[in-house]
């Protein structure tokens, strides 16, 4: 016992180890003595129990999680639910002790969630696990119930007080110090934030917050608090993953609006929202012109907990179900989620209200009272989560159901599934052409439609890859040294492929009013399309949807507060159709364009607004009011039903369909909404709990439906940082607005689009890569796909060792499996 203890010693003083202990191999049964079912069922075949820590001093899990075999993790459906772990908060309460299963050694422990009599077993297989690392894990687990009851550290305790909390027939009953009343920080000192002894909520209005935030959980505070003890848990700065700062407290201003609600921490390992404050006061408070932060403070005290300004940044998510508001506050290159839960819907619905109407005073540098009342229930309704009111001429069932058909039937791909150009160099040993080596990254990217070509930008050449019929990415040739006809050298800063993709049309950053013709065949830029004196262009679109498959000459331009067509074929300098201009006086300030299948427009701005235009050359059908977010880039379905715009932080997709009065059926295209009747705008936006895993801001590239003459649109796809995504447009017409998969990619995504006609297959540039990802590889967001890269092909999603004496073993069994070692596996 003696060498345990002292083993287990060093293993616990290891604060930067978050799993104390390991069985490597074993089976989880759930054993139910009265149920119909039968009373026993495997859960997990093949499973690994960890004792983790958590984030909250003196708490610790018990977690089981399923260990895959080799290949089977990739066999599992795209759509497929996964339950690959089963987590315990470790308690006395789960009266946790040895037992055996049919001569086998096992553990077992209550189940306090299900009926009673109902018991955990993990058996434990001896063929891998001795019995003196059985002994440690027990150990562990007695150790780890002393500190969360006694609320010290378990160094000094000695065997008779471990062994009060061994399970036997009559378990002893433990009197827990509990949670302290939460008390205002010291003045001297604020950077340490409160965390309170919890347990798991049997609220059931936690429950049911719990449930609407899919995986994520919320903890309350432990009963039979004692008022007299201060909090023990703090998270120090430098203790902890991603130690908090201190709160800022901003300058003196005017509190503009004040409520009360519940304070709680995402915790990233634990996937739960842990308690802070039963009760916080929650202020938003003016501190200049159009200025506006979010203070929280303890409940009728001074101290501090947190205050940012309010922005975009925020990425902030509300939940009308629970009256919870989430956001993303971000502090030393580190994301960490909060949330509020409101007591009731009123303070709830008050607080959003009033959010949404600073952030956008803040955004827009005007006051509230300005806006037109059909623009302020635009604003607001953009920041609510409810399901859309939408009319769909197919079966969506019946399509969905095709939808997973078609992707059983597809045959399963390796990790992946492409050819990849590292460092502008194929990683192959034929003698096929390379793309040459070059300082600078690429930075653009255009699809062929008609030649199944991809070209991406990389300084001033162009890189030319092709799909072959194995689907993978292969290096064609390299445009180089792209010059103007006058011999100018320059890296193009926008292209758009042209005439039946034989040509490109490009953008020279250095000369904004002129477009420079690169014929592809030749590989030459062999014309320079000027524009009238006083115009530049910062945008270029075809004429319609698939243009660029046709022998169509002319397309679209915009400037910063212009609208017009280009014919190149025009006699003189000047390309511009006269009869197809629309410039405003005002400074519109437009970011992007986009068209429709029928040549119909849609152009959105920096400040957020999007037109809708029938014909070039006459004003806008449409003006959908701003948000006040730049947008980024747009891009509209081929019916031009709907729109998709990019924000920093966030995608909105509109319904142009008017649904209601006397013109309900027409697209807002060729009619303007009745004042009454405006769209209501969706926000796709990133959970904030996942971005706290993906530790970085937020920042959308342009997003974009799939294409095909024969396709329908079902997918959405966009990235930010490392990370591609793809939002199910099916679903999220449903309401379902949080229905996305991911996957990290390494580095950077530049920029992604589908291939033509396939809704599977995404090409991705990165700085140095291009590759073609197969949307099937992509996943839910979980802890273990936002953190993991396609380079870590774990089995399991918890740590794996790689101890001499289990690698051998698993090598028996042909499941090898590399993390690293681990000193108890020397026993």
């Amino acid at each position: 016992m003696f060498v345990v203890k002292s083993l287990f010693g060093k293993i616990m003083g290891n604060e930067t180890n978050p799993e104390l202990v390991q069985l490597q191999s074993g089976q989880l049964y759930l054993v139910r003595p009265n149920s119909v079912k039968g009373s026993r069922e495997c859960i997990y075949k093949d499973a690994v129990a960890t004792i983790r820590r958590t984030t909250e001093e003196f708490n610790y899990q018990l977690v089981i999680t399923r260990a895959y075999e080799e290949g089977e993790e990739e066999l599992l459906e795209e759509d497929e639910e996964t339950d690959d772990e089963r987590v315990f908060l470790i308690d006395p309460e789960l009266h946790f002790h040895s037992a055996e299963h049919e001569g086998a050694p096992s553990f077992r422990w209550d189940d306090i969630s299900g009926d009673e009599g109902d018991t955990w077993e993990f058996v434990v297989d001896s063929q891998f696990v001795n019995a003196a690392t059985r002994g440690l894990f027990e150990t562990t687990m007695l150790t780890c119930m002393y500190e969360r009851v006694r609320r010290r550290s378990s160094q000094n305790a000695t065997e008779e007080e471990l062994e009060q909390f061994r399970f036997g027939d009559a378990p002893p009953t433990f009197k827990s110090k509990g949670k302290a009343p939460l008390r205002a920080p010291p003045p001297a000192d604020t950077s340490r934030l409160r965390t309170p002894t919890t347990v798991q909520s049997e609220d059931p209005a936690v429950a049911e917050l719990s449930s609407a935030l899919g995986k994520t959980t919320i903890q309350e505070p432990a009963a039979g608090a004692d008022d007299e003890d201060e909090v023990d848990g703090l998270l120090n700065e430098g203790e902890g993953e991603n130690p908090l700062p201190a709160p800022e407290d901003p300058a003196q201003g005017n509190t503009i609006f004040q409520a009360r609600a519940g304070l709680y921490l995402f915790d990233r390992q634990a996937e739960t929202f842990m308690v802070q404050a039963e009760e916080a006061d929650v202020s938003i408070v003016e501190v200049g012109k159009f200025l506006f932060w979010l203070v929280v403070k303890h409940a009728g005290q001074d101290g501090l907990w947190l205050s940012q300004p309010v922005d975009s940044s925020m990425n902030s998510k509300n939940d009308p179900d629970s009256h919870s508001f989430m956001w993303n506050y971000y502090s030393n290159s580190h994301v960490h989620t909060w949330l509020l839960r409101f007591t009731d819907d009123a303070s709830y619905q008050a607080f959003c209200d009033r959010f949404a109407q600073h952030m956008w005073e803040s955004l827009n540098g005007l006051s509230w009272s300005k806006a037109k009342a059909d623009e302020q229930r635009f604003v607001r309704q953009s920041h609510e989560d409810v399901e859309m009111v939408i009319v769909e001429e197919e079966d969506e069932e019946e399509s969905e159901d095709e939808e997973e058909e078609e992707e059983q039937g597809a045959s399963d791909s390796e990790d992946e599934v492409t050819r990849t150009i590292r460092a502008g160099e194929e990683q192959t040993d034929s003698d096929e052409p390379r793309p040459p080596r070059d300082a600078n990254p690429n930075s653009q990217l255009a699809i062929g439609y008609k030649n199944d070509r991809s070209f991406v930008v990389r300084g001033n050449s162009i890189g030319v890859f092709s799909q072959t019929d194995d689907d993978e990415v292969k290096f064609v040739a390299n445009i180089k040294s792209l010059a103007t006809p006058g011999g100018k050298a320059f890296a193009p800063k926008k292209v758009m492929l042209h005439n039946q993709d034989s040509s490109m049309v490009m953008m020279d950053p250095s000369n904004a009013h002129a477009l420079y013709h690169l014929d592809l065949e030749t590989g030459k830029v062999v014309d320079e399309w000027r524009l009238t004196e006083g115009v530049s262009v910062n945008n270029i679109t075809p004429d319609a949807k698939y243009a660029q498959m046709t022998p169509a000459q002319t397309f679209v331009g915009t400037s910063h507060n212009a609208l017009f067509r280009v014919d190149p074929r025009l006699g003189g300098r000047d390309k511009l159709v006269d009869s197809q201009f629309k410039q405003y006086q005002a400074k519109n300030d437009f970011s992007a364009v986009t068209t429709t299948g029928a040549g119909k427009v849609a152009v959105a701005s920096n400040k957020g607004d999007i037109r809708l235009f029938d014909t070039i050359g006459k004003f806008a059908k449409t003006a959908l009011p701003a948000l006040g977010d730049p947008i980024l880039g747009i891009d509209v379905t081929a019916d031009g039903k709907w729109v998709i715009a990019t924000c920093k932080t966030y995608l909105l997709l509109i319904n142009t369909e008017i649904g209601s009065g006397r013109y309900a059926g027409s697209s807002g295209f060729d009619r303007s909404f009745p004042a009454d009747a405006k769209p209501i705008p969706r926000r796709l936006t990133l959970k904030p709990e996942h971005v706290a895993y993906m530790d970085q801001e937020v920042s959308f590239t342009p997003a974009r439906f799939n294409v095909g003459e024969n396709e329908s649109e079902t997918t959405i796809v966009t990235s930010t940082g490392p990370y591609v995504i793809t939002f199910n447009f099916r679903r999220v017409k449903q309401g379902r607005l949080d229905d996305y998969k991911i996957r990290n990619y390494g580095d950077k995504v530049v920029a992604d689009q589908f291939r033509f006609d396939n809704d599977r297959k995404i090409v991705a540039v990165l700085p140095n890569n291009v590759l073609q990802v197969d949307r099937k590889q992509l996943a839910k967001p979980s802890r273990q796909s936002l953190l993991s890269t396609p380079t870590k092909n774990l089995r399991s999603r918890s740590s794996i060792v790689d101890s001499p004496y289990y690698r051998f073993f698993l090598s028996v069994r042909g499941r090898v499996d590399s993390q690293r070692t681990r000193l108890l596996y020397l026993l």
